[in-house]
């Protein structure tokens, strides 16, 4: 009687634990196991491409035009969904996508940066890449470019890095401006990728004064009447970092030219 009891209560506490484990399972998607623990930090997201499929893309909505062609972007870049693009924000962040779950994926990671918005149905998605066409390619075995770029829309994964590149920060003077009015977009920026406040100082002033963000990675400031060059520029990153250009635009600017600092963050 003893041992009937005994394995009765053995076989009671056995289908508790197999019912406990079972709802466990319910409630912990395996999908979401496996990721955390074999994508090394990487988490799900949806690419797709644009523009020609060997091209670079766009900086339009971050304001870097056509440099995205040259280096130190090469091409390697990226529109982000609103998650991303964070209204302007992530213009310049970096991040590295790959893909596996198509059989023509190489598996191995791309570094791209966010230069540009892919608004409406890129919004459907949590994270959203809209790659190059070239960059897009870089996702695919080789000799597979054109069989990856077919299916459109791929899953991918993705995580954030920092920004590394063998060049100083530039800005680039907006179209628009005038002796009274400066607006330049920040470009190759290091580390966070993402500036968050910029300051400017002129020939003779004291004290800083800060500059707006207008649009994108464009930041401007209404200069004062009298006011001359060369202007030295403080910028401070994500992080709450600041690196000065000291005499960085010329008393001679004109609209559409770069110029480059001797500066970065590390």
């Amino acid at each position: 009687m003893s041992i009937s009891n005994n394995y009765s209560r053995f076989i009671s506490i056995l289908l508790l634990i197999l019912f406990v484990s079972n709802e466990l399972c319910l409630c912990v998607p395996s999908k979401l196991l496996n990721a955390t623990l074999n994508d090394e930090g990487f988490s799900p997201a949806v690419a797709t491409w644009y523009g020609s499929p060997t091209g670079s893309g766009s900086g339009g909505a971050c304001g870097l035009e056509n440099d995205v062609n040259d280096a130190p972007y090469y091409g390697m870049i990226s529109a982000g969904n609103g998650n991303l693009f964070r209204s302007g924000a992530g213009c310049g962040t970096c991040y590295m996508v790959k893909c596996t779950n198509n059989p023509v994926c190489s598996g191995s990671p791309i570094r791209v940066t966010i230069t540009d918005e892919c608004p409406g149905l890129c919004n459907n998605d949590h994270i959203h890449f809209d790659l190059s066409g070239k960059a897009f390619g870089y996702l695919a075995k080789p000799g597979h470019e054109d069989e990856l770029r077919n299916a459109g829309r791929i899953d991918v994964q993705y995580t954030s890095v920092e920004c590394y590149y063998d060049f100083k920060i530039a800005v680039k003077i907006d179209s628009g401006s005038n002796p009274y009015y400066l607006a330049m977009a920040v470009e190759d920026v290091n580390g966070d990728g993402e500036i968050d406040r910029i300051d400017i100082t002129a020939q003779g002033w004291r004290s800083w004064a800060p500059m707006q963000r207008d649009w994108g990675e464009t930041w401007k400031f209404q200069v004062p009447s009298g006011t001359i060059g060369p202007f030295s520029i403080r910028f401070t990153d994500r992080s709450s970092r600041s690196v000065v250009a000291y005499n960085l635009i010329p008393s001679y600017w004109a609209p559409g030219k770069k110029y480059y600092s001797n500066t970065n963050f590390p």
